[in-house]
This record gives C-alpha cells, sequence and structure tokens, in this order.
C-alpha cells in the first residue's frame, strides 16, 4: 500500500497501518491472531444508548488504576493503534429532540472513554432526516453537534450505505454536509463497501472522497454483499462480495489512510494479509 503522510499511522516500512475490528475484552490477543497493526473496538453495545464501559481484565496489566488504564496500556505495550467506533444509534443530524439531544450526549461520552484508553479516533456514522424533513436541518445539526463537541481525539464521520435521505451516502451529500460543518476537528471514514453499495464506484471513490472532504482520515475495508447502489449494509470477505478486488484494494491505496478491515472473522486474517501485500 501506499505511504500514508498521518503522523502515528504508518508501519515500520512506511506503509500505512492496516488492522481489523475486533473485541475489546481480548483486544492484543486477537490482533495478535489476525496480524493486526492496527484494531477497532466498541466500547460496549454497538446497538445501545448505555455509555462507554470498558470490559478489559483490569489484573491483565499489574499495577493499573482503572480497566481504562490497564486496556491503554496493553494497546500501547503491543505496538498498536486504536480506534473506537460508536454507536450505531446514535443519529446527531435527527430534527428529533429526542434522538439528536441523547446522540450529542452519547456520542461526547465515548469521545471522552477513548481518550481514556488512548484512541487514535471515534468512528460515527453520518445519520439521517426523514423523508418530510428538510435535508438541510440534518447538515445544519452537524455542524451544531460539532460546535458543541469537546473533541478530545479525532471525531470521524463514516459515510453510509442506504437511505435516501442519509447524510453521508451520496456524494452530492457529504459535499453539502462537509461545507455546513466546515470544522477542522471533523474527520472522515471512508467505507468502501458501503461506497459501493451507496452509488459511488470503485477505484475512484477515495479520489472523489478526498475532492470533498480534503482528508480521508481512516478506511474500513470491505467487499459487499450487495450489489452496486443496493443501499445493503452487508460486508463480505474480499473476493466474496460484489466489488471487484484488483478494484477495492486500489481504492483503499489511494486513500492512503489507516485500514481497519471490518470483514467477516472467517477471513479477516486473510484480508489483512492481502493488503499488507499488495
Amino acid at each position: 500500500m501506499t505511504p500514508s503522510s498521518s503522523a502515528g499511522s504508518s508501519s515500520k516500512n512506511g506503509s500505512p497501518l492496516i488492522g481489523g475490528h475486533v473485541d475489546a475484552a481480548d483486544p492484543v490477543n486477537q490482533a495478535q491472531a489476525i496480524g493486526a497493526e492496527a484494531i477497532q473496538i466498541f466500547l460496549g453495545d454497538g446497538q445501545s444508548w448505555k455509555g462507554p464501559v470498558v470490559e478489559f481484565d483490569q489484573a491483565l496489566v499489574p499495577g493499573a488504576e482503572s480497566p481504562e488504564a490497564a486496556l491503554r496500556q496493553a494497546i500501547e505495550d503491543a505496538g498498536l493503534q486504536v480506534y473506537v467506533h460508536a454507536p450505531y444509534v446514535i443519529n446527531v443530524a435527527s430534527p428529533n429532540n429526542r434522538i439528536r439531544i441523547p446522540s450529542r450526549k452519547l456520542l461526547q461520552r465515548h469521545v471522552d472513554a477513548a481518550a481514556e484508553i488512548g484512541a487514535a479516533g471515534v468512528i460515527v456514522h453520518g445519520g439521517h432526516v426523514t423523508k418530510d424533513d428538510d435535508p438541510d436541518v440534518g447538515f445544519v445539526n452537524w455542524r451544531k453537534a460539532f460546535d458543541q463537541l469537546d473533541a478530545k481525539v479525532p471525531v470521524l464521520i463514516e459515510n453510509t450505505a442506504g437511505g435516501q435521505h442519509a447524510m453521508a451516502r451520496r456524494l452530492e451529500a457529504i459535499d453539502k454536509l462537509w461545507a455546513a460543518i466546515d470544522n477542522p476537528e471533523a474527520g472522515f471514514c471512508f467505507d468502501t463497501c458501503h461506497a459501493w453499495a451507496g452509488g459511488i464506484d470503485m477505484p475512484d471513490a477515495a479520489d472523489q472522497l478526498m475532492a470533498i472532504t480534503g482528508r480521508i482520515d481512516l478506511v474500513h475495508a470491505n467487499d459487499s454483499q450487495g450489489d452496486f447502489d443496493s443501499g445493503r449494509d452487508r460486508h463480505a470477505n474480499f473476493g466474496d462480495g460484489t466489488i471487484q478486488t484488483d478494484a477495492l484494494v486500489e481504492a483503499i491505496r489511494r486513500a492512503g489512510a489507516p485500514v481497519i478491515c471490518e470483514t467477516p472473522s472467517t477471513g479477516i486474517a486473510e484480508d489483512i494479509a492481502l493488503l499488507k501485500n499488495s
């Protein structure tokens, strides 16, 4: 893969770090088992409104004062870079106060927790409005969210696969989102499956997204079970989906950013190895 220019995001040979999503209770052993240089974890249930929880066994790191300190030390000792994926339920774009306000609060709590474990960033989905809402309200709500956010670690907005009223599916929506936010603390996470299923072709997706956002901070490297522009968010191992593998690898290479594979566990080690050898 092409060397990355981001500080702290390159391996010893100068290439972007490549890794995968692992269980937060045993991240180091899982990372070693799949050959990961970087990892992504949930802090708790990714489908829940409950606050972040660190499940790591504090006793595994003698002298650690808390599970958060123990996890941070274990990750640092293993030479890994860690990212935190915020819960899927978060939707700061929503015009509904009962969704938007709790979403902002939950995002802040995950940013705070991610800082405690030394995370390189928090990934959050772009969210959506309903068919009866003005999409511009969603873009403005994102700007307000960043205005209020204490970004102790970078917050990376991820492009999404489905929905006709999504803030980060279509290129034109992402363009409007980025113009509305206009905040250097806003980073971008490029998900290849989401791009393909959302109607953004490979391998040009990385170039098109970079032209809009000016940055790609992280890649979620996934093949797609769904067809092009299907709106289906279903990940597949490389070669098992509908994206041509050479085009997929080329899009990841062009992004020039750290990589997290979120592919099925049965083949994630092979996916990581393929990217390392590309």
